[in-house]
């Protein structure tokens, strides 16, 4: 068995991990760590599409692996079976308008559209983002109702074959309803709302704005912490985003409690008790990204148990500013033009801080390297000012600590 599932993955990758998410569809830490090792493997993880997903997470055309309908929470069986059969015999939905006509709204309910549009597996429809199905201006309603209401009379007109002011067999076309403009939802408040009707993130990670403080600065991640008794007298740094919070209080009136923190690799739960509550109990915020350090000690009390001990809690957006002593910029001599300076300093304006800057300058033919410090321009070394300065050439970017 060992060598066949060794075969399958290596040959087969993207089949073979879909069949392993599907089998743990109903465990979502399961699926988050195996979407993890799809990323590590160069497999495209998609979110839904209702013109392309099937009930089960599938590899599509490109070979990268699609989500299942099925995986949406609220979606109802019923309702997924009626979309894929609809759209195996009639062939692929064009619009929300033409999705909601060829389908029974006693298979496929209000709130079965309202989860596939926050899920993302309508955004196969071009010219309406997600915030734009829920979106309801004073008074009206929302445009997932308006296209359950189109239908609905479109099929009632063809039904009864009359014609009408509106159509029917020999009337006017009905016109579909207007959409309203509104500003999409933010990348985060986009992720938050796949996590709450799927239970994880699909198209991305909110963490994924901290990489360069996540990369930089951690030593250990939820999973490996949920192992911890080889981590025994070890220093720790974790990085995450807080996905819970208890406020609670013992039997004898004293206040503790509990927070979750979440990865990429998963969760841990920490439990703060008496002075250690009160310290850090403001930090205690869901939706918070949180840089904590501490160290893997045993208890000298109760039953000794072995317990990762907070010494101190930073937010992660600040850790880059507060930690870093500079910003090195690598370049060789021939790699150096007035373009390239150009955008450097645009870069170097557009994150402007308090980090000095310096220069690492290297000629391979003269075997020099020179180092130089910016008197001009200090920069703020967050995840973003290190992407755009790699982005702006043939630059190795490396924050020092």
């Amino acid at each position: 068995v060992a060598y066949h599932t060794a075969y399958l993955k290596a040959n087969y990758p993207a089949e073979y991990m879909a069949a392993v998410l599907t089998h743990s569809q109903s465990n979502l830490e399961s699926v988050t760590f195996h979407i993890e090792e799809c990323r590590s493997l160069g497999i495209k993880v998609l979110g839904p599409h209702v013109n392309e997903s099937g009930v089960y997470f599938e590899v599509n055309k490109e070979g990268q692996i699609r989500f299942g309908l099925g995986a949406i929470k609220g979606a109802g069986d019923a309702a997924v079976e009626a979309i894929i059969v609809e759209r195996d015999l009639k062939g692929p939905y064009e619009d929300i308008f033409d999705f909601a006509k060829r389908l029974s709204m006693r298979a496929v309910n209000k709130k079965t559209f309202e989860c596939l549009a926050l899920s993302g597996a309508f955004d196969c429809f071009t010219g309406i983002h997600r915030r734009q199905y829920v979106f309801a201006k004073d008074g009206d309603i929302n445009l997932l109702e308006k296209a359950i209401k189109f239908a609905a009379k479109t099929q009632q007109d063809e039904q009864s074959a009359q014609a009408s002011l509106f159509g029917g067999s020999t009337g006017t076309v009905m016109p579909k309803p207007k959409i309203d403009f509104v500003e999409p939802f933010s990348e985060i408040e986009k992720l938050n709302l796949e996590k709450e009707v799927v239970g994880i993130y699909i198209s991305g990670h909110p963490l994924d704005n901290f990489k360069f403080e996540m990369d930089s600065f951690c030593t250990i991640t939820c999973n490996q912490l949920n192992e911890i008794e080889p981590l025994l007298g070890r220093e720790l740094k974790l990085g995450g985003i807080v996905s819970g919070v208890e406020h609670r209080t013992t039997k004898t009136g004293k206040p503790f409690g509990k927070f979750t923190v979440e990865d990429y690799s998963g969760n841990y739960t920490f439990t703060l008790f008496s002075e250690d509550y009160l310290k850090f109990k403001t930090f205690m915020n869901i939706g918070w990204f949180l840089f904590i350090e501490g160290a893997v000690i045993k208890n000298n009390w109760g039953q000794m148990n072995i317990e990762y001990k907070i010494r101190n809690i930073d937010l992660l957006n600040e850790i880059g500013v507060k930690r870093s002593k500079g910003v090195q910029l690598r370049v060789s001599t021939r790699e150096i033009t007035k373009d390239l300076i150009g955008k450097i300093e645009g870069v170097c304006q557009e994150y402007s801080g308090n980090t000095p800057l310096y220069l690492k300058i290297r000629d391979e033919q003269e075997n020099i390297n020179l180092e130089l410090l910016s008197r001009k321009f200090r920069v703020n070394p967050v995840n973003d000012m290190v992407k755009k300065m790699k982005k702006v050439g043939e630059l190795d970017v490396e924050v020092v600590f």
